[in-house]
């Protein structure tokens, strides 16, 4: 059988649960190592045993994104290691509640953007050198509607989202010609626990499931990927190039 990432070394953030540790299953089904990086010990040794099942292999890096300095070594052991980095694929994130915009707990704002925005930031900076030693690097963002919707009571989360794809499209833009692509993701509805805590009463049968999701996700980290700086929205069980302004 055909491994198309055979070869490929993959780092996933949030592995542990949702759209990270189905991405990381699709992403070893298909030849690549996986770098699986997530605070939950439990949850990662459960993807282990499932890449496992499937002829994959993964190395387990649990820590938390909070962590700034770790991101920093985790770059610095994934060029001692392997030399390069072939696929990024930042899905980490928190909600940290719904709630007016005012009521907000500092210490609550600041977890969110730590976690969501600056991390994401301080992971490009730690991994932007090993994704340009690949022939074809690939960078994946997710992001989320939030980021345009703009709801109300989700304050932190739509600005944390919004700036993460502008990080994203200004990394797209500078390295535009470089062998580097780098897309954002809105994956739309997922049976999630983030989900589950942000719409409490909604019945999680109606929307997809994160292995959908992560099955989206795959052409876009393919050699043949030639897009840069796009988002793209799962939308109708489909992905669809979301127009941005130029």
């Amino acid at each position: 059988m055909t491994l198309p990432l055979k070869d490929r070394i993959a780092l996933v953030t949030g592995a542990s649960r949702g759209i990270g540790y189905f991405t990381a299953l699709a992403l070893a089904r298909q030849g690549a190592h996986v770098i699986a990086c997530a605070r939950t010990v439990g949850g990662l040794e459960e993807l282990d045993d499932a890449i496992k099942a499937v002829g994959g292999d993964a190395t387990l890096v649990p820590f938390d994104l909070a962590d700034m300095n770790a991101i920093d070594r985790l770059g610095a052991s994934i060029f001692e290691r392997w030399g390069k980095l072939d696929i990024l694929v930042a899905n980490a994130g928190v909600l940290g509640g719904i709630s007016p915009i005012g009521h907000f707990e500092a210490k609550v704002f600041e977890k969110v953007m730590t976690i969501n925005v600056t991390a994401t930031w301080r992971l490009i900076r730690s991994v932007e050198p090993l994704l340009m030693k690949s022939d074809a690097g690939r960078a994946v963002i997710l992001s989320s509607s939030a980021a345009h919707k703009c709801k109300p009571f989700w304050g932190p989360y739509s600005a944390s989202k919004a700036a993460v794809e502008a990080l994203a499209r200004t990394w797209a833009a500078e390295t535009q010609r470089t062998p580097l692509r780098i897309v954002s993701v809105d994956p739309g509805g997922t049976r999630t626990a983030m989900r589950a805590q942000a719409i409490p009463g909604e019945d999680p049968q109606t929307v997809q499931h994160p292995s959908e999701v992560a099955e989206k996700l795959l052409p876009l980290v393919s050699a043949q990927m030639t897009e840069t700086g796009k988002l793209f929205i799962v939308k109708e069980n489909r992905l669809v190039d979301y127009r941005l302004p130029d």
